[in-house]
């Protein structure tokens, strides 16, 4: 069973936070006279990735669909003539998926959501539930058509191929599992199974996937791939002119940035305290503070100061939280010369590991202010790289000894990339939404806010993109809980009312769920 202790959150920052200031949001639920304006809802269809199809808490489950910020949205349209509102429903409200491989044989690909399981130390331990066990089987294809077309893992170009609902092809990874369990016939597209239902209102929210998978793997491009801004718009306009097709009329929302998602702000970059270097849940061995310093900090500090890098790497203290051990391509790489500064210092051990020395700590350095670490790098603090014959197992240790690969941490330059190429996308759906008369929802500039500190207040409640505590996002820390999906439905809403002269009531996320503790 996995288990992931966030050890950077007390209890007592759990309990949503109340607060008296005034709603955030123009317009109150109650006593609203409702009116469709110049837009037609009887047929809404709902296009994007997994914020569309309600996933949350690293999976999708029934209660997270019903809870998907579309679903809310139909529930208003409702009162103004929209038709009924069908989902690709789960087997359970546990998530995950089984791919049956043969009549007698299965194989689990997907995990079962996340939840609190108690708390270590005052902190939460996320575990997966039903002992990570799923049951909702790709191959039962459900029964539509399907007016939530969200797919989970879904970048632009996947909305526009054939066969990306074909069963064959999850396995090498040109179909999605998701897409399998609802696609009218195999070789249809997203695309083509949203022109079948002739609908007369739309929402688009897709292109999240196109940097965020990227980002996530630490911006290492043998993981996932950054989609390049040019392939972004040919493929974002070709899906525009698809949905203009129809005549429908429609919502399109943008991107927002990486640095608003606390998959990417929580954990910091200096975890590394004595009493966790201590505990031994490092991996470190019989390695202490003391020995680190002696072994490696010490003698990489003398070497690069005199190289005139000295800023990379600091003995460790035992009195301060030390920063993780990163490996940095962004920087100039030293190897060479701290090869030959370790053979020529006389010193037997430090000749002997001279070799071993520049090719690890080239480019090492301990990280800092302005990198980001991903939720997920936390379970892999201290879990041992294999070393070369004849070098100590503790000098092994991930983040500790060992400089972390590039797909546990994003520096700086990383982000620039990311965020650049998010400005660009942006820049397109902004343009397509000009373009076409669509109403437009910049998420965006909503992410932005609740990364501040003030956050978003609705009805005495405050929600902040704070992990756990914040009640917007779930616990993956990248989709939104019941409350936060409630946030955006009333940005759609807003948006839509602006854009047709409607007067659909905004929601109340205070209704919705948010994170569950034990």
């Amino acid at each position: 069973m996995k288990k992931i202790i966030i050890s950077t959150i007390a209890v007592s920052a759990l309990l949503f936070t109340v607060t008296s200031c005034k709603t955030d949001f123009d317009t109150d639920v109650k006593d609203i006279q409702v009116s469709k304006g110049s837009a037609d809802f009887t047929r809404y269809v709902a296009l994007g990735n997994s914020l569309t199809s309600g996933y949350r808490d690293g999976a999708l489950y029934i209660d997270g669909q019903n809870e998907s910020y579309p679903s809310m949205i139909a529930q208003q349209m409702k009162l103004v003539g929209g038709g009924e509102f069908k989902q690709p429903l789960m087997a359970d409200n546990n998530g995950g998926l089984i791919l049956a491989t043969s009549p007698t044989s299965t194989l689990q690909i997907a995990n079962t959501k996340l939840y609190i399981k108690g708390f270590v130390d005052g902190s939460p331990e996320l575990d997966n539930a039903n002992g990570n066990v799923a049951t909702t089987v790709v191959n039962t294809v459900l029964s539509g058509p399907f007016n939530n077309l969200g797919v989970p893992g879904a970048k632009v170009a996947h909305l526009l191929a054939p066969g990306y609902g074909n069963v064959q092809g999850v396995g090498p990874k040109t179909a999605n599992p998701y897409f399998v369990r609802f696609a009218s016939e195999p070789n249809t597209s997203v695309i083509a199974d949203f022109k079948k239902q002739n609908p007369t209102f739309f929402s688009l929210w897709i292109g999240n996937n196109d940097a965020l998978l990227y980002a996530l793997a630490g911006a290492d491009s043998s993981v996932e791939t950054l989609t390049p801004p040019a392939q972004f718009a040919q493929y974002y306009n070709m899906l525009i002119d698809q949905i203009a097709s129809t005549n429908a009329k429609g919502v399109i929302a943008n991107i927002p940035s990486v640095t608003s998602v606390p998959a990417l702000t929580t954990i910091p970059t200096n975890p590394l305290t004595a009493a966790v270097l201590g505990k031994g849940n490092v991996a470190v061995g019989e390695a202490t503070i003391d020995d680190l310093n002696k072994n490696v900090y010490g003698p990489l500090s003398q070497i690069l100061t005199a190289l005139g890098a000295g800023d990379r790497i600091k003995p460790l203290s035992k009195t301060a939280a030390n920063p993780l051990l990163i490996k940095d391509e962004s920087i100039t790489n030293l190897g060479a010369q701290i090869t030959a500064a370790a053979a020529g210092s006389g010193n037997p051990t430090l000749v002997a590991l001279s070799v071993y020395l520049g090719a690890t700590y080239g480019q090492a350095r301990q990280a800092k202010a302005g990198d980001l670490i991903p939720l997920t790098t936390k379970a892999a603090i201290g879990t041992l790289e294999t070393l070369p014959p004849g070098i100590p197992a503790s000098l092994g240790a991930r983040g500790v000894a060992y400089p972390f690969a590039d797909k546990y941490v994003l520096v700086p330059s990383e982000i620039t990339e990311i965020n650049s190429a998010i400005d660009a996308y942006n820049v397109t759906i902004k343009a397509a939404a000009t373009a076409k008369g669509y109403a437009f929802v910049d998420a965006n500039a909503k992410l932005k806010e609740l990364s501040s500190n003030s956050g978003i207040v609705w009805d005495g409640v405050k929600y902040t993109a704070k992990f756990v505590s914040g009640g917007a996002f779930s616990l993956d820390g990248v989709h939104l809980t019941g409350r936060g999906y409630g946030v955006i439905a009333n940005e759609f809403i807003k948006a839509i009312n602006a854009g047709y002269n409607s007067s659909l009531p905004q929601v109340d996320p205070n209704k919705y769920s948010g994170v569950k503790l034990p």
